[in-house]
């Protein structure tokens, strides 16, 4: 698989925009937007571009403030595996909108829909909202939805 972006644009109160799945890979979950890097992007004008596509939020590249860098890593099916850069998103243009892909709502960090979100998410979300830049993989089981391991390191 090609590798992804992700993004979290967070407003001036803290409450950070989540979009729900509405169709592909994760169905239903609540996660950050983002996806596939297209040939001859950047991984910053992808997250822009996914940001845009699956919300309506138009954002320069250079405003992104990278907080992860994670490898989703899926033993039975090396294909799937994949990096994958975090991003938060401040100072962005327009409003978040429904699109084809994503249902978007805003979230207070204490009320995050853990429970339909990723597995690992619960795990590695936290510490970059409490303002840690981490690096790590994530291991996935034969499910490709349940998460059997992870390793996650502070980047200084």
């Amino acid at each position: 698989m090609r590798d992804t972006s992700l993004v979290y644009p967070v407003r001036d109160d803290g409450s950070i925009l989540l979009g729900r799945k509405r169709r592909g890979m994760g169905y239903g979950k609540w996660n950050g937007f983002g996806g596939k890097i297209e040939p001859g992007e950047t991984m910053r004008q992808c997250a822009c571009r996914e940001l845009f596509e699956e919300c309506g939020l138009v954002m320069a590249p250079e405003k992104l403030i990278m907080a992860a860098d994670l490898y989703f890593h899926q033993p039975s099916d090396p294909e799937w595996s994949h990096g994958g850069i975090v991003y938060f998103a401040r100072g962005w243009e327009g409003s978040p909108h429904l699109s084809d892909e994503m249902e978007p709502r805003w979230f207070r960090v204490e009320d995050f829909p853990y429970e339909d979100m990723w597995m690992a998410d619960k795990v590695w979300l936290p510490m970059i909202l409490s303002g840690k830049r981490i690096r790590g993989t994530i291991y996935f089981a034969e499910d490709g939805e349940r998460v059997f391991d992870y390793d996650f390191q502070e980047m200084t």
